[in-house]
């Protein structure tokens, strides 16, 4: 997990510490064309856990 510190704060405990997370395998996201998807990144809270942010790697496959 790659970390980043002090960039924003974590909405439920005020940190400052977050990882950076891959959800892939059958847990990606799927556009319903040709079984186009992407994995999921996200942005969590290192000291609650909390996912602050969401993103599709391969955003372009939902065109």
């Amino acid at each position: 997990m790659n970390r980043i510190k002090g960039e924003i704060e974590c909405p439920k405990c005020g940190g400052r510490d977050f990882g950076i997370g891959k959800q892939k395998g059958y847990a990606k996201m799927s556009s319903g064309r040709f079984n186009l998807g992407s994995n999921i990144i996200h942005r969590i809270c290192t000291n609650c856990g909390f996912i602050a942010e969401s993103y599709a790697e391969k955003p372009r496959n939902f065109r």
